[in-house]
């Protein structure tokens, strides 16, 4: 069996953006392969990430998953019982990042400046299968999606979606900052997609709006906050979308229980895992 983590002399899987190296990632989607020198990058200390200077260790890693939808200890009949999954860290990348990344870095920076915004508004930067995340403070959102959208060198002018997920362990392991908030932005001038991320911690799940620099955000908002919780502060009108109004909790939130929710028609009711019936 050959390939680049193969025993045949060829470079192994450093987790770095460098040209000559395997991105991060490597065998399984969710796997970290950050080489060797994964401990020396994170204790460097932070700086500032658009120069590629790695932070440490601002964004954790998610849990090591086993299974689906939190079954544990009975039959599984979605087939997914067998399923185990690493957690994932994402590597902060390095200069050069490569291709247009580097310029982009460069221009978002100046920008910044520019703005008065200080630099480690952005956490981190992450480049894995040459897509570029930008991981943001939740309060410096605003701020940089409207720097995004207006600079010159950058006119990311649309924000195609924003979502949530929750890392949480069904278990109740802590993970640290586990929901995190995505938008994806488009630059329909120069032909540019990068990704925000925020990180939020469980106790204050606050971060600001863009519906005021991007409008398309308005009800992915508002789905996001009724899907998981997430408050966007000077949202317009931060009401359900999915769910009806006096609906309680958030249903894609990992502590949101699985079925045994009554259902509204003959008083039937959704039984939960543990009371289905097993099929292996």
């Amino acid at each position: 069996m050959t390939g680049p983590n193969s025993d045949t002399g060829a470079p192994k899987a450093t987790g770095t953006s460098k040209d000559d190296r395997e991105p991060t990632g490597g065998e399984h989607s969710s796997a970290e392969q950050s080489g060797a020198a994964l401990e020396q990058h994170r204790a460097g200390g932070g700086g500032d990430a658009l120069a590629g200077v790695r932070p440490a260790a601002r964004i954790g890693g998610t849990r090591t998953r086993a299974g689906m939808f939190g079954v544990r200890g009975t039959g599984d009949t979605s087939g997914y019982g067998g399923l185990r999954l690493p957690g994932h860290a994402p590597a902060p990348a390095e200069r050069p990042f490569g291709g247009w990344f580097d310029e982009f870095a460069d221009e978002l920076g100046a920008a910044l400046d520019e703005r008065g915004i200080p630099r480690d508004a952005i956490e981190q930067v992450t480049i894995d299968r040459d897509e570029m995340t930008l991981y943001v403070e939740p309060a410096k959102v605003n701020a940089v999606a409207r720097t995004l959208r207006d600079d010159p060198a950058l006119r990311f002018e649309f924000c195609s979606t924003v979502s949530g997920v929750d890392y949480s362990a069904p278990d109740g392991a802590p993970v640290d900052r586990p929901v995190h908030v995505v938008y994806h932005l488009l630059s329909m001038t120069y032909r540019r997609r990068i990704r925000l991320e925020v990180a939020l911690d469980l106790e204050n799940m606050h971060v600001d709006s863009v519906v005021d620099v991007y409008p398309t955000a308005d009800w992915h908002e508002r789905e996001t906050w009724d899907m998981y919780g997430v408050v966007f502060d000077g949202h317009p009108a931060l009401t359900r979308i999915l769910m009806p109004d006096d609906w309680d909790g958030h249903p894609q939130r990992k502590s949101y229980p699985l079925g045994g929710i009554p259902v509204e028609y003959k008083g039937a009711e959704i039984p939960p895992p543990d009371e289905r019936r097993a099929y292996s």
